[in-house]
């Protein structure tokens, strides 16, 4: 016990600042859910369309329960099994196709990407051309566009496209937001259109979902006072991404995107004495306890919690599986 206790006393001290909240967001917990629930109810296989959420140790752990991940609905052989959408958001082609096929379709698209698309769908509706803010290519952006026909939608994913956008008539135009942006930039991109068109519609209530908020404004608070920040998350996670540059902007440069603790560059973390730890919505705190570990195991570590707003937000389960929930 004695020579433990000496062999602590040899590691250099490092001062953890864990960012709270952090971790799972209810859209992602839902999803997740509804997964597992669905394997539980109907046994396996079940079919998942693209990544449930942007976590690989996520959707490993669901993987080896019995789902299966697919790219596109033609991977889903005919027949009676389940197929659930991810909580990103799918086209309204997507469900459509499903439906021409009778395939068992089970959406587990989180409740608040829904609200932007009906959103999208109203301001259509109302004759209004429509502005999305967002990142090309992700799948909430390529679900929400795809609730109307084709370019109906403006994409805008800059400051500059903002400046120079040109819409149809300057008196019908509407915006929504992808739900995973930067807080700040987003605010910046909106600033530009409500200054150019007084007369833009946005949503009551942003569209930049709560834990996306919470966990950068968490990140702003603890940027400042450490050497070094790691976000766990994954590459593909818009919320993770977006938290790296909120910590880089905040002062913090030495900031690093890490999916768990065997992907740490030990180079990066040479000589420092603090430490910021935060998580994208879609990382479990198994792997932020993992990594906590693994720097315990070379520095003397101290851990202070920095807390946030309290999150109690919860969505129920879609409809098909809810049957069973309160067993």
């Amino acid at each position: 016990m004695m020579s433990e206790k000496m062999l602590n006393t040899e590691k250099p001290p490092l001062r953890i600042l864990l960012c709270a909240p952090r971790g799972f967001c209810a859209g992602v917990v839902r999803a997740i859910d509804a997964v597992e629930r669905a394997i539980e109810k109907y046994g396996a296989p079940v079919y998942v369309r693209h990544e449930i959420v942007h976590n690989k140790y996520v959707v490993e752990s669901l993987r080896q329960k019995g789902a299966v991940f697919v790219e596109e609905l033609d991977e889903v052989p005919e027949g009676d099994r389940p197929v659930i959408f991810s909580a990103h958001g799918v086209p309204k082609a997507v469900p459509e196709e499903a439906g021409r096929r009778k395939l068992f379709a089970i959406d587990a698209t989180c409740p608040l990407v829904t609200k932007v698309h009906r959103e999208a769908i109203v301001h259509f509706k109302r004759g209004r051309e429509i502005v999305l803010i967002g990142h090309a290519g992700h799948p909430e952006v390529i679900g929400t566009m795809g609730q109307l026909p084709a370019g109906v939608v403006v994409l805008i994913e800059t400051a500059r496209e903002a400046r120079i956008f040109q819409p149809r008539d300057t008196e019908k135009i509407a915006y929504v937001t992808q739900t995973t942006l930067s807080v700040d930039d987003t605010a910046e991109i909106v600033a530009i259109l409500r200054e150019r068109f007084p007369s833009i519609v946005g949503p009551h209530k942003e569209d930049i979902c709560y834990a996306t908020t919470n966990r950068q404004e968490a990140v702003k608070r603890v940027a400042p006072q450490v050497d070094a920040m790691i976000v766990v998350g994954a590459p593909n996670s818009s919320n993770s991404q977006r938290l790296c540059e909120v910590a880089e902007r905040s002062g913090c440069r030495n900031t690093v995107l890490v999916q768990r603790a065997a992907d740490i560059d030990w180079s990066v973390f040479r000589n420092i004495k603090s430490l910021g730890l935060a998580a994208g919505a879609s990382a479990p705190e198994v792997l932020v306890e993992e990594i906590i570990d693994t720097f315990a195991s070379r520095y003397g570590v101290s851990v202070e919690n920095v807390s946030g707003p309290a999150e109690d937000v919860f969505f129920p389960l879609p409809r098909e599986l809810r049957n069973d929930a309160a067993e």
